[in-house]
């Protein structure tokens, strides 16, 4: 038997001389699809059958069946039943109209099967032809228009919710058919005949949010990367300038709850790993297995769902607001208030929101209770992903989160909710596991400004990813968030109360790894670039420090630090003197540290005889801290310093070109993994057709 016959609905068999029945719909399927070899091409199966049409769509579809037979008709068949193919499509579209709901199921999982299995027989062929195929070229236009405004209807009307998750599907499945989305010719067709409004009235109503919101998500988020850097996508136009509060709250709250869940599946399994006798054995052996026990405590990233809020700060400012909008900070539940819909369930981790918590979203605040928001979630979802850096998925959403807090510390308006010292919160971040230190989660973290929870993250990065793999393009980024929020503290003078030392400490030991790893590291990447941007933060913190570092003490804690690690930058001065007095590629670039490296080499060379000085009449052989501190105080007046320009200048955040081949590649991924969920198996048609006999 082929496998075509497995998957043709065989019945029973009545003798062993005998063939099995197929069911009905599958005989259907076979007259759509037979060529009579003394025929051009093939008749329309309604010819002999007036209600062909209305008993095909009151049946429950074979979508295995249907998808398997066009991915097996050869390229001759194509051309003969290309009519069949063109009618079954157009009537699909017909029957989204009926009123009786079981054939607007069975048109719209037809059409799923219709899009997947046309697509899958011929990848290679251009977008033109598959149009013609399915839908008949000169008709198409037409066709598509019909289609996506009963899609429009359906969405926007008062209908069944099992149905509006379908249209979704549907539209998931048509947007994701080609693993290049910016590929698939007919979605041409849904930028003309834009979904949008009926999207963001999808995010905007609660009920709907709380059902659909993922989904919709999801799907505006793929729209918008359909040939973005090609044409003008309109849907890039229309969600830049939305301003309506409840559709952006809306769209916070489903990738709020998105990344909730992933926190959560995190920390349970966090918990579990750290009560079980793995952990107990690893204490016991020691550190080795660390690595390993890290791998166990891997939850799958959601890439679609940080795209999308990617797209929506990236393209949106008010979207900015939404990310500072609080609620108290709680466990949602993992099953919706009101009843799910009966389409397939929704991936790992994309649960719908609690509709409480979307109904309120400035519930009133226990003064006691820790409250939260969506910026805090993300903070604490990149934290997550950022400390293993080695799969290809994690290393996408590491890039993706360091991009996205780029697109923050450049709005001012973000910026000024960072920095705001009237809404404090403690945020608990996750931390890598280390053998020189335990994986303990402060239960006393300080309730503080977000810019602090935003420093500590990449404090974090820095110091955990110096290994050979080196992430460099993940530190470039890092290294300019900070950067970036230094300009603006040094812009508004805002003296931000922090623990600076552990951020110079983290730059200091980075240096130092460059340094050391000197050879290896040159073969791959330009480490005086990276070099040059921590050289310029001490500038930026020598400079114009006065202006943002909380106390006078502070100031001297940073020359403290220059000193006593003089042997680094020492040695970084030698190394980029070599490089840059020799001929070779990275003349220039090691030639730029050095001249920025000019101010900190004054401090050394000048605070350090004074010091040994010191040291020398007082007969101390090891000096305190507080005594170097006091040798720092003492002569400041006698050190010259040079200004050097455009260290509170950087270059704005642009997507094209740099990161158009990222997004690329990420929009891809995406699109394969959606096509994989986005499942109509049998248990679900089972579901719907017996939810739409009922109302029947």
């Amino acid at each position: 038997m082929s496998q075509l016959e497995k998957k043709a609905g065989l019945l029973r068999r009545t003798s062993s001389s005998k063939k099995p029945l197929k069911e009905k719909v599958v005989l259907m399927y076979d007259e759509i699809f037979a060529v009579s070899i003394t025929m051009k091409s093939k008749e329309d199966p309604a010819k002999n059958n007036p209600r062909f049409w209305d008993e095909l769509f009151l049946m429950k579809v074979n979508l295995e069946y249907l998808e398997s037979k066009l991915e097996s008709v050869d390229g001759e068949e194509v051309q003969r039943i290309q009519d069949n193919i063109n009618s079954l499509f157009h009537h699909c579209v017909q029957a989204l109209g009926e009123e009786h709901q079981i054939k607007v199921v069975n048109a719209l999982q037809t059409l799923c099967a219709l899009f997947r299995g046309v697509h899958q027989k011929n990848k290679s062929t251009s977008g033109f032809d598959i149009i013609n195929m399915l839908m008949g070229f000169d008709k198409a236009e037409q066709r598509m228009k019909d289609l996506m405004e009963r899609l429009d209807s359906l969405l926007c009307g008062d209908g069944s919710e099992s149905l509006k998750s379908l249209c979704l599907k549907l539209l998931l499945c048509l947007v994701t058919v080609t693993d290049n989305i910016s590929q698939n010719t007919i979605l041409e067709y849904v930028m003309i005949n834009s979904i949008f409004e009926a999207i963001l009235q999808i995010l905007s109503d609660v009920s709907s949010r709380g059902q659909h919101g993922y989904d919709a998500v999801v799907l505006l988020a793929l729209l918008v990367n359909y040939r973005k850097y090609e044409s003008v996508n309109p849907y890039i136009v229309k969600l830049s300038i939305v301003d309506d509060e409840p559709t952006l709250d809306g769209m916070g709250m489903v990738v709020h709850q998105a990344l909730t869940e992933y926190n959560r599946q995190y920390k349970d399994k966090e918990e579990e790993h750290q009560g079980g006798f793995f952990s107990t054995l690893t204490s016991m052996v020691g550190s080795m297995f660390i690595a390993d026990a890290d791998e166990k405590l891997s939850v799958q990233t959601n890439e679609a769902i940080l795209l999308a809020l990617y797209e929506a700060v990236h393209l949106n400012r008010n979207f900015i607001t939404v990310l500072a909008q609080s609620h108290p900070e709680m466990d949602i539940p993992t099953t919706p208030a009101t009843p799910t819909p009966t389409t397939p369930t929704t991936p790992l981790g994309t649960t719908p929101p609690s509709l409480d918590m979307m109904n309120n979203p400035e519930l009133p605040l226990d003064p006691n209770l820790q409250t939260s928001n969506l910026l805090i979630t993300f903070l604490k979802y990149a934290s997550i992903v950022m400390q293993d850096t080695k799969d290809e998925h994690r290393l996408n959403s590491a890039r993706l989160c360091l991009i996205i807090l780029t697109c923050i510390a450049e709005d001012q308006y973000a910026d000024a909710f960072l920095h705001d010292d009237n809404m404090n919160f403690r945020v608990n971040l996750h931390r890598m596991p280390m053998r020189h230190r335990k994986k303990a989660v402060d239960k006393n973290i300080p309730s503080r400004p977000l810019v602090c929870a935003v420093l500590d993250l990449m404090v974090e990065f820095i110091v955990t990813h110096m290994m050979k793999d080196f992430p460099m393009d993940l530190y470039l980024r890092c290294v300019q968030i900070i950067h970036k929020l230094l300009c603006y503290q040094k812009k508004c003078r805002i003296r931000l109360h922090y623990t600076w030392r552990e951020l110079w400490s983290a730059l200091i030991n980075l240096l130092k790894f460059l340094l050391s790893n000197e050879t290896t590291l040159l073969a791959k990447h330009n480490i005086f670039h990276l070099a040059l941007l921590v050289v310029n933060l001490f500038n930026m913190f020598i400079t114009y420090g006065d202006t943002f570092l909380p106390t006078s003490n502070s100031y001297d804690e940073l020359y403290y630090e220059i000193v006593r690690m003089h042997q680094v930058f020492d040695n970084l001065y030698c190394m980029v003197l070599r490089v840059s007095t020799n001929t070779g590629q990275w003349k220039e670039a090691a030639s730029k540290v050095t001249h920025a490296l000019i101010n900190v080499r004054a401090i050394v060379n000048h605070f350090n005889p004074k010091i040994e000085s010191y040291a020398a009449v007082n007969h101390i052989s090891q000096l305190s801290e507080e005594q170097v501190l006091e040798v720092v105080r003492s002569n400041y007046d006698t050190l010259t310093l040079k200004l050097q320009d455009g260290l509170d200048q950087f270059e704005r955040y642009s997507e094209q070109p740099k990161e158009a081949a990222f997004f690329k590649e990420l929009v891809r991924s995406i699109s394969l993994n959606v096509r994989k969920n986005v499942s109509l198996n049998t248990l679900s048609q089972d579901i719907l057709l017996k939810e739409f006999s009922t109302i029947s």
